[in-house]
């Protein structure tokens, strides 16, 4: 089957499965309940809530790793770069997790430590994402449900598409929020990117591909999906990275290729082992060093000098 034929939500919840169902990942990836963090730097990005949500927003450790679902309201979250070593650059951090939760920890508040150790302003966005049951054993039910339902219509053709309109407009909203403190937070609106992780990826896609509302500088899309799109003239620089043994990998080129037709810069690092959802990285895995590269690739550009 041409995975380009796919649609989006098989594939993200091929990804909840991979990760949370796989019997190699069934012992370490057993979901634990825990209470929700203050989050007290968290701004409300005000862009409402979710049709038919009737559970709270509620949390659960996977792996060790944070994790938010049946998130209602939309939150920007700064980790702002100390004055001595700011460059001015800013990124907009989009964890993933299938747009049915988010792993804030591993893709969010991690990423925007070590960006922010680097001199440049991070902002984690926790986007509003699907509804899901209120137990986690309802939710380990219904995503099981749902991906076998998706899985046996091989085509999708009679399965709703992912609706993504309420994380495109919160991701809009961060980007308009920082642009509006820009001189209070020392942000160079020159210099505002966005990366993204596995759906967050998506997301970042999406966002970087909406030239005619947002202008980004540049765009980081981790172990995201490989396909073709169409890439407007005016669309950001583009750094990409995935693992061969990635699932969404699968070969592909097709993301790459189209920014190189568009004629915008385009950096693309495949590694020989990572799988998904690496985040930062995974011990003894070639993908560990992404963030080096990324980081580089950020200073080659002179996307890193120092505010004057």
């Amino acid at each position: 089957m041409n995975i380009k034929n796919i649609r989006l939500h098989t594939i993200l919840f091929f990804i909840f499965v991979l990760t949370c169902f796989s019997p190699s990942f069934a012992q370490d990836g057993k979901m634990y309940p825990m209470e929700a963090p203050a989050e007290s730097n968290a701004i409300p990005l005000n862009t409402g809530g979710v049709k038919n949500q009737s559970e709270k927003e509620t949390w659960f450790k996977q792996w060790g790793d944070p994790m938010a679902r049946n998130i209602s309201h939309a939150t920007l979250t700064p980790f702002l770069a100390d004055p001595k070593i700011a460059t001015g650059t800013s990124v907009i951090v989009a964890p993933g997790g299938a747009f049915m939760w988010l792993s804030m920890g591993n893709e969010g508040w991690e990423v925007a430590k070590a960006l922010q150790e680097r001199g440049i302003n991070a902002f984690v966005l926790k986007y509003r994402v699907q509804p899901t049951k209120g137990s986690l054993e309802g939710f380990a039910k219904q995503m099981q449900e749902r991906f076998a339902a998706a899985e046996s219509d091989s085509s999708a053709t009679n399965s709703p598409q992912w609706d993504i309109s309420n994380p495109q407009e919160d991701a809009a909203a961060a980007y308009a929020l920082i642009n509006r403190r820009a001189k209070e937070w020392h942000v160079d609106k020159s210099k505002l990117g966005m990366i993204g992780f596995s759906a967050g990826a998506e997301l970042t896609l999406q966002t970087a591909l909406a030239t005619d509302k947002i202008d980004l500088a540049f765009a980081g899309l981790i172990y995201g999906m490989m396909r073709k799109v169409d890439v407007p003239k005016s669309a950001p620089p583009l750094f990409a990275a995935i693992a061969t043994d990635d699932f969404l990998f699968n070969g592909q080129f097709g993301l790459i290729q189209s920014w190189y037709n568009a004629g915008i810069p385009v950096e693309f690092h495949l590694y020989q082992n990572g799988g998904h959802g690496f985040g930062l990285g995974n011990p003894d895995r070639t993908s560990n060093t992404w963030f080096d590269a990324f980081i580089h690739w950020l200073e080659v550009n002179k996307l890193t000098t120092p505010v004057r």
